[in-house]
């Protein structure tokens, strides 16, 4: 099955081109997703300022041959991956970082995720995540409150 989008917005225009196929009894290795039953490919195909680029994007899945459920949820995908992406580098400079030796900047990463995820959980401040992550640091019992989950 194929679909296309497009779209243009911020001086770019994007074309993305979907592509799912049954896949059940057609993979040698399908036995090891129990529920496969799709394989998919995205297109996307950005211009900016006259340059074209493109890109290949394979997934797999379990919900049948709809390339719109597709379509739909590889760009959902990616809208989570860039919000996570913006967060982490607004309230703590991610991109910043200058660690780089060892096992330390994978490390960080995964303590930063556990972070945001713990910030974004607690609900009595109505405040931004790098909001929130300002306000455990000057008030201990909201830094518990946060940790403890409570």
């Amino acid at each position: 099955s194929f679909h296309e989008t497009q779209e243009r917005n911020h001086g770019r225009h994007e074309v993305r081109r979907y592509w799912t196929m049954a896949c059940e009894g057609r993979l040698t290795h399908a036995k090891r997703w129990s529920q496969l039953n799709m394989v998919g490919m995205v297109e996307a195909e950005r211009t900016l300022d006259g340059e074209t680029s493109i890109e290949y994007r394979y997934y797999i899945g379990s919900f049948g041959n709809d390339v719109q459920t597709f379509a739909r949820g590889a760009r959902g995908h990616w809208g989570v991956e860039n919000g996570l992406h913006w967060v982490l580098d607004v309230a703590f400079r991610e991109d910043d970082s200058r660690v780089r030796k060892g096992h330390a900047p994978e490390n960080l990463a995964l303590l930063r995720h556990i972070a945001v995820n713990l910030l974004k959980q607690e609900k009595t401040a109505k405040l931004g995540v790098k909001n929130k992550r300002l306000k455990a640091g000057w008030d201990e019992s909201y830094l518990a409150k946060i940790l403890l989950g409570i």
